[in-house]
């Protein structure tokens, strides 16, 4: 693959992380530069940029690291109403 193509999916990806892959194929086709999806994932993998909308996030198991706290503790609550009817 030419690298003025690399470069620019690359830069694309960098300067709009919420755009998918089917988008940057878009806007390369409306430069007039044609380029597959599949071409644009393995470009985005190799310089390690992850899929949109979260090239930037914390990775999964960070995340349910972060939300396991939060589902234990509001798991176990409960409310006791006055007609003694657990919510």
């Amino acid at each position: 693959m030419d690298e003025e193509i690399v470069a620019l999916v690359v830069r694309l990806a960098q300067e709009n992380p919420r755009w998918g892959y089917l988008r940057i194929v878009g806007e390369c086709r409306d430069l007039g530069v044609r380029v597959s999806a599949t071409s644009v994932r393995r470009i985005l993998r190799r310089h390690g940029l992850g899929p949109a909308p979260r090239r930037n996030g914390p990775s999964w198991s960070q995340f349910l690291h972060i939300q396991a706290g939060g589902l234990l503790a509001t798991d176990f609550f409960t409310v006791e109403t006055v007609g003694l009817t657990r919510l």
